[in-house]
């Protein structure tokens, strides 16, 4: 099992942390290790002192997908949720200045907590609302239809390079609104008004 993710996939977030607006899929992989299950707590890495919470639509694949078109990309995946990319802000921007890759700033153990997935039958794809309060308030607000890529679009392009196999994820981008978290916050992740992710920060 693989797990994929985009980065720069809403327009408004690029902007937010002042990075150009991608012309193609940005695309980087968290381990397995990187996975958080069952509302299981994140507890805080010593190695840093500015992670933030990015929250995204996550698709399960149902198949494997080799050079798959956009046009048939759909029947590649059944099944989404809703997890959070742990990111350690300050070890991405020290390594970013190196032209370092930055894979330990995102593949973290536990840096990817997940939801319990649900049909995709359910959603229309195109027009998906999710969002992430913070101790009760609201942190990020997002939807689909304004993906720069979309689902379709990202198995296209990942399948050209990697085979996706069934079980795999992907997770598909975060709107903005993304921030630093502290020990003791509590993190309530949504798609539509569905309660399906908690995380508390020890």
């Amino acid at each position: 099992m693989k797990i994929f993710c985009i980065g720069r996939n809403y327009v408004d977030h690029a902007k937010e942390l002042n990075n150009p607006v991608p012309k193609k899929p940005l695309v980087f992989m968290k381990p397995i290790t990187a996975l958080l299950k069952d509302n299981r707590a994140f507890y805080y890495p010593d190695f840093s002192e500015n992670i933030h919470y990015e929250t995204e639509l996550v698709i399960k694949m149902s198949r494997h997908a080799k050079h798959i078109d956009a046009k048939f990309a759909h029947k590649y995946y059944d099944q989404i949720g809703i997890g959070i990319d742990f990111t350690a802000r300050d070890v991405q921007s020290q390594l970013k200045e190196k032209g370092h890759p930055w894979e330990i700033a995102k593949g973290f153990d536990h840096s990817a907590p997940i939801s319990k997935f649900k049909s995709i039958e359910n959603f229309d794809v195109a027009n998906i609302n999710f969002s992430l309060n913070k101790n009760g308030e609201p942190a990020q607000i997002g939807n689909s239809k304004d993906l720069i890529f979309d689902f379709s679009e990202l198995i296209a392009h990942i399948s050209k390079y990697i085979t996706l196999q069934k079980g795999d994820y992907i997770y598909t981008g975060t709107p903005a609104g993304v921030g630093p978290v502290k020990i003791g916050d509590k993190l309530e992740a949504y798609i539509e008004n569905e309660l399906m992710l908690s995380c508390e920060v020890r």
